[in-house]
């Protein structure tokens, strides 16, 4: 098989949590011998971060104008068996038009933002990988949240054949390391700055570290603003590597998960650095939203944390608990939630046999035919607004 992936970025973790998704994911897919091709826009801010020119199980293709690429976009659609469009990806749209008049490839939308995404339909923001058609030319929507989103992408913006493709790591890159003295700490924070989950975050990190002025806080992340309200006993790191990301997440007695708002309230939708941490054995303290109980048991494989002093008592908990917490967490990561685990449940959704008649491979199920003509067209749909309840 071959795919072809429109994406945000592979290449730089700067700010985002798409990259180190792909290369779990197309490490992965190599190993099952499926060959993939990655366009990324050549945009400054990741081009002065790139920590990953060359990811394992991909060819990349940089680039920096659209319509210079588009011969290249085409001789690569021409022998794909699919091809994926990403949520914010800054060509999504003129690389859907390339797909749909491609005779080969199954269409595919993966959204890496679905709650996101949904929660700005509804408000009728505009996003630049929509337009007024929403999702209903694709033959399949993968969303990286379950449970109602999936109903909701498929009411406001009319995707078919929705599915949910969650987050995941790579065990080989995130793994229990000796800790670093640097990184040391009593509960660690890892991510990106983001102004919706700081009500969170103050109460779980920041008031605790005030309430625990002999303990050590650690923060690493990106685009934290100058008037963050610091703690004197928090100590950061303005971006760390992924490769660095199990040190210091091994250096930590507890780590902090803090989901988005939009996804939070969404549910079902746990970030990928709540699966590194767990592949680390280092002990989770997460925010509760619902559908969390469905990737980790709380209480034995993940401890909850709804207000100061849940955080508080967590710290009080004995070494030998938060261990095996933490390990309990990795023997659930290992046996469901890998790179490799999501690779395959990909290749089986693009496999279903329902699908394949709406890109062209025959009944006999011998392949895709390229003698297929473009799909037909229907007309515009309009974006509707308000997420539906669930029936």
């Amino acid at each position: 098989m071959k795919l072809v992936v429109f994406g945000l970025t592979i290449s730089s973790s700067w700010g985002n949590g798409h990259a180190t998704l792909w290369r779990g994911m197309c490490k992965a897919l190599a190993r099952l011998g499926v060959d993939v091709v990655f366009f990324e826009r050549d945009v400054p801010w990741y081009a002065r971060q790139r920590d990953c020119a060359a990811p394992e199980g991909a060819t990349l293709v940089v680039y920096e104008d659209w319509r210079a690429i588009r011969a290249h976009v085409r001789r690569e659609l021409a022998e794909a068996d699919a091809a994926i469009v990403t949520s914010y990806c800054p060509d999504a749209l003129p690389a859907r038009a390339e797909i749909l008049e491609a005779a080969r490839p199954l269409a595919v939308f993966y959204d890496l933002d679905s709650p996101v995404t949904i929660a700005a339909a509804r408000e009728g923001k505009p996003l630049p990988y929509l337009d007024a058609r929403g999702l209903c030319d694709y033959d399949v929507v993968l969303s990286y949240a379950g449970g109602p989103t999936l109903h909701a992408l498929q009411r406001i913006l009319h995707a078919r054949n929705a599915h949910p493709l969650y987050g995941h790591v790579d065990p080989v890159l995130h793994r229990p390391v000796a800790p670093s003295a640097t990184y040391r700490s009593d509960l660690c924070w890892l991510g990106t700055y983001a102004a919706d989950r700081q009500p969170v975050l103050k109460a779980l990190f920041l008031d605790a570290a005030a309430a625990r002025p002999q303990a050590r806080f650690t923060l690493a992340g990106a685009q934290y603003p100058p008037d963050f309200p610091w703690r004197g006993n928090v100590w950061f790191i303005r971006h760390l590597p992924p490769s660095e990301h199990a040190a210091f997440l091994c250096s930590s007695r507890l780590a902090l998960n803090v989901t988005r708002a939009a996804m939070a309230r969404a549910g079902w939708c746990p970030s990928g650095r709540m699966f590194e941490t767990a592949a680390c054995a280092v002990p989770i303290l997460s925010d509760d939203w619902p559908g969390l109980a469905e990737f980790y048991t709380p209480g034995e494989e993940v401890l909850l944390g709804r207000d100061t002093g849940d955080v508080l008592a967590a710290l009080d908990i004995s070494d030998a608990e938060l261990k095996r917490i933490g390990e309990a967490g990795r023997e659930r990561t290992l046996t469901s939630h890998t790179s490799m685990h999501r690779a395959c449940e990909l290749l089986r959704l693009l496999e279903t046999p329902s699908l394949l008649p709406l890109r062209g491979r025959s009944a006999e199920g011998d392949g895709f035919r390229a003698d297929i003509p473009p799909r037909l067209r229907r007309d515009p749909l309009p974006v509707e607004g308000g997420v539906p309840e669930v029936p």
